[in-house]
């Protein structure tokens, strides 16, 4: 398939915040919290808790507002404009994680937390502009390749970061903290020089007219969806499906790295590890969307559900580097599939003119989801002091999002 200008600047915004994804929130990010709230004396099972919390925290503002917003986006050249104050100031606050005293693991929470508002606010508006630069046939192929160039781009500010790390701060002008901080300016950087073409030159095609006052008129819609949610039943039921199994999903993306040094994998280990997980997904994410043209969305999106329940229950069996490894790669194959083809699966339920209220609600549940999960890891890991049966008790939320997503019926053109 034959991608438009439109459709790469899209697929490179994806490129553009991977540096955040896996600097800020997999590899650096949970092991410098870490280590800078173990020197203020929290214990291992508490900082992983607190990372936990953090997250969950960070996501539950943007899933309380993600309706309005989604709303408010869908009025003639709003969806760019919010897209671009929710993408600045994730920006901004992750260039203010390089800059907060490494003794101070409270307030590097608090400034992560707004910059995952920032971030996930951003996608909110990113992702509801897939139904303006791809019809239903290319939605599949579109999404998986946006997710897997995202990889890319990850693997490749991540392989910056290990030059850095490996050379102990390119030759010693930089310390261990040092290190961390510059991966901190090398995550904006990477999300400011991908990311601007869409923020610059994104074009919304599709959009709802109102004489009213468009903050007024969002309220409207949104109580006018609600009120008719029966007409969308279709849609309803897969977002319940998609709260459950998405929940797995990204608490697993979360979690993984502080939940290595719980098993006591030294951090250049767990590097190599988080960069063949990258290199893997690449692929694979591009492989989902070509099997979902060829066996339907639906087949494939049950498979890659079912593989992260086995990933759960091979948790409980995590004691070895070896056991981390061979759960890393099956987290590979799968993680960006199942979100790729779950967002393009919705952009073909969804109306087109009021794209961005829809995936306001589709956000507001995967966001929801991703406050459930780490709390439930951050309680189970408590509880038992052990973080592999805080992951695997994911496999819950797993099970009940495949069951509902078997009842769902066949979509028209999947």
């Amino acid at each position: 398939m034959k991608f438009t200008k439109q459709q790469w600047q899209w697929i490179f915004y994806d490129w553009a915040n991977s540096g955040y994804g896996i600097l800020v929130v997999t590899a650096v990010l949970p092991v410098y919290f870490k280590a800078v709230a173990d020197q203020a004396g929290v214990s291992a099972a508490d900082s992983t808790a607190w990372w936990g919390y953090a997250n969950s925290f960070g996501t539950l503002i943007v899933s309380v507002l993600a309706p309005l917003l989604g709303a408010l986006a869908d009025y003639p050249r709003a969806k760019k404009r919010w897209l671009n104050v929710f993408t600045w100031m994730g920006i901004i606050l992750t260039i203010g994680l390089a800059v907060v005293p490494p003794t101070q693991w409270q307030l590097l929470l608090i400034i992560y937390i707004g910059s995952i508002i920032g971030y996930s606010g951003g996608n909110l508006f990113y992702d509801s502009f897939l139904t303006d630069v791809a019809d239903n046939f290319q939605m599949d192929q579109v999404s998986s390749t946006g997710y897997g160039m995202g990889y890319l781009g990850g693997v490749i500010a991540f392989i910056i970061f290990l030059i850095a790390e490996l050379t102990n701060g390119f030759g010693g002008l930089l310390n261990s903290y040092d290190i961390a901080r510059f991966s901190f300016l090398l995550a904006a950087l990477w999300w400011i020089v991908f990311g601007w073409p869409l923020l610059a030159h994104g074009q919304q095609q599709f959009y709802v007219q109102t004489a009213r006052s468009p903050l007024l008129d969002s309220f409207v819609r949104i109580k006018k969806t609600l009120h008719h949610i029966n007409q969308y039943r279709q849609l309803t039921w897969f977002l319940v499906a998609y709260f459950f199994y998405i929940d797995g999903v990204d608490t697993i993306f979360t979690m993984a790295t502080a939940i290595g040094k719980d098993l006591g994998i030294q951090t250049t280990m767990l590097m190599m590890v988080l960069l063949v997980v990258q290199l893997i997904a690449f692929p694979f994410s591009i492989l989902y969307g070509w099997l979902a043209q060829r066996f339907s969305t639906r087949k494939i999106l049950i498979m890659g559900i079912v593989i992260y329940l086995f990933i759960c229950l091979y948790a409980l069996h995590l004691q070895t580097l070896r056991d981390f490894w061979i759960l890393a790669i099956l987290v590979g194959t799968s993680q960006g599939g199942v979100q790729a083809l779950s967002r393009s699966y919705f952009g073909r339920l969804v109306p087109k003119n009021a794209s961005s209220e829809f995936f306001g609600f589709y956000n507001i549940l995967g966001k929801f989801s991703a406050i459930l999960g780490p709390v439930i890891v951050g309680l189970v890991t408590q509880w038992t002091g052990k973080s592999t049966v805080g992951a695997a008790s994911l496999s819950v939320l797993f099970a009940i999002g495949l069951i509902i997503f078997l009842g769902l019926s066949r979509l028209d053109n999947d």
